[in-house]
């Protein structure tokens, strides 16, 4: 019964902030990353921030030095934090747990993050 919950999505004006959490429950083994993903109409999803096994800390170019990713172990909850948002942030924004075996990745519903210009 493993689950991902994201919330914390809605809409904001381009300069503006949110804060990503991603609720974890069940049972999770074999695991090699988590973190956040986003994907916008007609274009692949893409990574935006994860946490490695290796305890390494992966960005894409596109928010780097404007989203954190970080997370609370006793609460089993990650968190992006995105500032000085851009419409070309828009984009639903999944949870992720990467894993070593099948199924090879879990992933939350999304949530719908819209700014706007």
């Amino acid at each position: 019964q493993v689950q991902l919950v994201e919330s914390g999505g809605g809409l904001v004006q381009a300069g503006g902030s949110l804060k990503l959490s991603c609720a974890a429950s069940g049972i999770f083994f074999s695991i090699s990353a988590m973190g956040w993903y986003r994907q916008a109409p007609g274009k692949q999803r893409e990574l935006v921030a994860t946490f490695t096994s290796g305890g390494s800390i992966n960005y894409a170019e596109s928010v780097k030095g404007r989203f954190t990713i970080s997370r609370d172990n006793a609460k089993n909850t990650v968190y992006l934090q995105m500032n000085s948002l851009k419409p070309e942030d828009t984009a639903v924004y999944y949870c992720n747990v990467g894993r070593t075996s099948r199924p090879y990745n879990y992933w939350g519903q999304g949530t719908q993050v819209t700014v706007s210009s």
